[in-house]
């Protein structure tokens, strides 16, 4: 079994991607900040490979998702902690048991301070893969994509995947680098 991760600022759409991944609502989505108060985890199955794109891996394990709250608020850049101290250290060790965490980044808002030391932290400390995602492109200019796709490459030293969500623009390039990743896990 797969373990995968979806974590992010408040409001960035994760519960969103939650939904289209699994095919259906599982988790409650709101435009308000705190809708998931803590962490909701579903059993996707097998990895479902669109039609056209060759299954790298052979679609062999069962994935299960977990949506996090939303970790810092995009609002308050500091000190922008939203959650008990208790909730977020519970969320911490949820994420840290993951195998591949997918890092939801809001085109409208940017890269978070407080989520780019927890990505290093995942990264380096922890050694998990991580997917780096830039949500809601199609709320903004495509400058604006290019732009925070280059602060991404300079500040987390990844590639990211341009996503939208109403679109479906770069999700079939998501489940590829899902589907990648969870060879190696």
């Amino acid at each position: 079994m797969i373990k995968v991760a979806i974590i992010g600022a408040e409001n960035v759409g994760k519960s969103t991607l939650m939904n289209a991944l699994i095919g259906g609502k599982v988790s409650e989505v709101e435009n308000l900040p705190g809708t998931t108060k803590g962490v909701i985890r579903r059993r996707f199955g097998k990895l479902k490979i669109p039609k056209g794109m060759k299954n790298p891996y052979g679609g062999a394990d069962e994935f299960v998702l977990i949506d996090t709250a939303g970790l810092f608020d995009p609002e308050r850049e500091l000190r922008g902690k939203v959650l008990s101290e208790e909730k977020f250290r519970e969320i911490i060790n949820e994420i840290t048991s993951a195998d591949i965490i997918i890092h939801m980044v809001d085109a409208t808002v940017g890269l978070h301070r407080g989520m780019e030391k927890l990505h290093h932290m995942l990264k380096f400390r922890y050694e998990k893969p991580i997917i780096v995602v830039i949500n809601k492109i199609d709320l903004v200019p495509r400058e604006r994509v290019e732009e925070l796709r280059e602060i991404i490459k300079k500040r987390l030293e990844q590639e990211p995947i341009a996503l939208s969500l109403v679109t479906y623009e770069g999700f079939n390039e998501l489940l590829e680098r899902i589907a990648y990743m969870a060879q190696y896990v």
